[in-house]
């Protein structure tokens, strides 16, 4: 089995959530930059590797827009950091509050997120479990991740 080194899982978080070059040397390798933006989704059961998963439709449901920035999220090496990723756990986290929409009906019992490359239908990119669940229904307060209570890490 192989592993990612640092260097690279760094790299990859930079270019991926960051919106930075992915800056490897060697032909056409340093070229672009990741997604201009994220799209954030809530979902009721667990997707598979090849999409799918129970996203919540309908009651004012909408994916949220996070630009893909230094500022947005978090570098490597500590949460809030907004300079180039430099640690060793393969970790991000959002450096500003991720917030849905209110619902407006019954959403359901909310067990996994899924990252997109669209605001609406696109491709499933990243995903998992949320430490814990919640059920969100009509009338709720909107669903909202504060600032570093969203963790993502590059699976290895």
């Amino acid at each position: 089995m192989a592993a990612m080194s640092d260097k690279l899982e760094n790299q990859f978080i930079d270019w991926f959530f960051r919106g930075q070059a992915i800056g490897l040397t060697g032909a056409s390798a340093a070229a672009g930059t990741g997604p201009t933006s994220l799209y954030f989704g809530l979902l009721t059961a667990a997707p598979s590797d090849a999409g799918g998963g129970t996203e919540v439709t309908g009651g004012s449901y909408a994916r949220v827009t996070i630009a893909s920035s230094l500022t947005n999220w978090a570098g490597t090496q500590a949460a809030a950091s907004t300079t180039a990723s430099t640690g060793t756990s393969g970790t991000t986290s959002n450096n500003i509050p991720i917030t849905f929409p209110a619902p407006t009906a019954n959403w359901g019992v909310i067990t996994h997120f899924g990252v997109y490359d669209a605001t609406s239908a696109g491709n499933l990119l990243y995903w998992g479990a949320l430490t814990t669940s919640k059920t969100v229904n009509n009338g709720d307060a909107a669903p909202s991740f504060a600032a570093a209570a969203f963790s993502l890490q590059v699976d290895n």
